[in-house]
């Protein structure tokens, strides 16, 4: 991690390469400065203009057939903006096509193709993906949204890709004034880098880049045949050197999923953890991952009988004390099914009413889902009502609580990262609800150490054997 943001500076004079952003001044240089003068008329101001164009084609070949749908004169690359404008829609670009944007940083006053020293890149403003179904009331039929006149496909055309619209456009120019060693210059920078020559010494043009991270599946729109504009919201802010290159990485590992056969929308997935997490919670969430280690671990009452050299497994040996706790187990398993059932039946019946769904299929898988979170918080619940019925807490190693309650935060860490349902995202939340619980009642009852905890274990402390006599 530390050699993809950490690039090392030029150490000598010979062979740097120098940022053109360097020579711009700042304007208290040049006032009351007699023996600057010169300088500061053979420098003066740079002034930038970014424009922002539209066409069809990947390859721009001449300025023909572009549409200009963003100025921005007089551009400082210190300010941040966001601008939202309309663009014109192509008809090519409705029956199914392609839309790019060039972005042009260039010097004021010139246009970008007369230019020698513009730096451009191009990214496209739409991709394929396979329309979401429409989500109705399964019993009215009502949809989600209001109804929009679209064309009648039939249904073999609902699988197929069509033409999405991306309505975000995110910009960055890195604006740190680091000079680079020309002997060992970063590959990933490298490829998004013009370099001028200036007399003597050679100068990098601003390092444009296009963050395609920030375009997510959840705000595409679907382009239709009748539609003739669309907005585009294009921001930028300044970017640093460290920044860019992890950024650049992160899209090259997007990119690579997709490569490897990853749909756009689990590409998406990918995307979320990065964009939309703070940059140092995600670093606490790997620091944690790296340290977890997940065991599970049963302990099953048995007894091994040879009969000749077959073994013979029986099961089921229990203790009174045993006995008497999973008799308290089955009444609490018995009491929670009363509250449980009706709720997970009265929930899917709720959702059925009220909630919108593709299909009666989704709704099923929905209900089934919610019903097997219920359960599992179901299942976690017979320990507290055993420790209640017994006023005492099965021995358990502070050692071994301290390891548990360090899965739970891990599963509290990842349900903030990763993106999944609001059900699923509850559902992590249940052991701390048992923890604390728990916690209380160790507090309250004492520790019974010959008490089998919930797996199978008792602590009793067995008599210390005397020492042989010598």
């Amino acid at each position: 991690m530390y050699g993809i943001v950490y690039t090392r500076p030029c150490a000598g004079p010979d062979n740097c390469i120098l940022p053109y952003l360097a020579r711009r001044p700042k304007l208290q240089a040049c006032v009351g400065a007699e023996t600057l003068s010169s300088w500061c008329q053979l420098t003066s101001f740079i002034h930038f203009q970014l424009s922002v164009y539209t066409t069809t084609r990947s390859n721009l070949g001449a300025e023909n057939n572009i549409d200009l749908v963003l100025n921005v004169e007089d551009f400082d690359v210190e300010t941040k903006f966001e601008r939202t404008v309309n663009v014109s829609v192509p008809k090519k670009t409705r029956n199914n096509g392609t839309l790019y944007a060039y972005i042009f940083l260039h010097h004021a006053g010139v246009l970008p193709w007369h230019d020698g020293k513009q730096v451009h890149l191009v990214s496209p403003l739409t991709t394929y993906m396979v329309p979401k179904p429409e989500e109705v009331n399964l019993l009215t039929g009502e949809s989600a949204e209001q109804p929009i006149e679209t064309e009648k496909k039939p249904a073999s055309a609902l699988d197929e890709p069509v033409s999405h619209w991306r309505p975000r456009l995110t910009l960055n120019i890195m604006v740190d004034d680091f000079v680079f060693d020309g002997a060992a210059l970063p590959a990933d920078v490298h490829r998004y880098m013009k370099m001028v020559q200036l007399g003597k010494t050679v100068h990098y043009l601003p390092i444009l880049f296009i963050d395609q991270l920030s375009s997510r599946a959840k705000d595409l729109m679907v382009i239709n045949r009748s539609t003739t504009e669309l907005p585009l919201t294009v921001s930028y802010d300044k970017i640093s050197l460290g920044r860019l290159r992890f950024w650049i990485h992160m899209q090259d590992a997007v990119y690579s999923l997709q490569q490897f056969g990853f749909s756009e929308k689990d590409a998406d997935e990918v995307k979320g953890i990065f964009v939309d997490t703070n940059l140092y919670f995600l670093a606490l969430t790997f620091f944690v991952a790296a340290f977890h280690l997940w065991k599970v671990k049963k302990a099953l009452k048995m007894t091994v009988l040879w009969r000749g050299l077959r073994p013979v497994f029986q099961f089921g040996t229990y203790s009174e004390s045993e006995r008497k706790t999973e008799e308290y187990d089955t009444q609490a398993m018995t009491y929670l099914s009363y509250l449980l059932y009706p709720l997970c039946v009265g929930g899917a019946v709720y959702s059925l009413l009220n909630v919108k769904y593709k299909s009666w299929y989704s709704w099923l898988i929905n209900s089934f889902v919610n019903g097997v979170y219920a359960f599992g918080f179901l299942f976690m619940l017979p320990q507290l009502f055993v420790n209640y019925k017994m006023k005492s807490v099965a021995h358990l190693p502070w050692k071994a609580f301290t390891y548990k309650a360090f899965n739970t935060f891990i599963d509290d860490v990842f349900a903030f990262v990763i993106t999944m349902p609001t059900s699923h995202r509850l559902a992590c939340f249940r052991d701390d609800v048992v923890s604390l619980v728990y916690l209380y009642q160790r507090w309250l009852y004492p520790v019974d150490k010959s008490r089998v905890n919930e797996f199978g274990e008792s602590y009793e402390e067995k008599p210390r054997r005397k020492p042989h006599a010598e």
